[in-house]
């Protein structure tokens, strides 16, 4: 799983991919070690989204480093819960289907098992 763990530091196609939304109470206006309120905007009465992932070409404002090369997150430990609970493999260990589109945005290759 390490393998697969680490594909995630060359790819970071999921966060220029998708709209990263969540219930704005994760922020720092209602904790201090929430997502950074600053870099969040609202999108409807309880929730906000990350600033860039609103937009038709997505791109999270914390997503550093260039996609499919290799990227990292600037609020890595104050990430949301949708990005904590995004994984390249889901619950039955099949490969999820969203990062595989997210790949294909950029010309990447789908993730494989190893």
């Amino acid at each position: 799983m390490s393998d697969l763990a680490n594909a995630c530091l060359s790819c970071g196609a999921c966060c220029a991919s998708f709209r990263v939304s969540f219930y704005w109470a994760e922020t720092t206006l209602a904790t201090p070690t929430g997502v950074p309120h600053e870099l969040t905007e609202v999108i409807a009465p309880f929730y906000n989204c990350m600033k860039g992932t609103n937009n038709t070409q997505s791109r999270c404002i914390a997503l550093q480093g260039t996609v499919g090369e290799h990227v990292s997150c600037s609020i890595y430990e104050q990430r949301s819960s949708t990005c904590r609970e995004f994984d390249m493999v889901d619950e039955q260990g099949q490969i999820n289907a969203q990062c595989t589109k997210a790949r294909a945005n950029y010309n990447l290759l789908p993730i494989h098992q190893l």
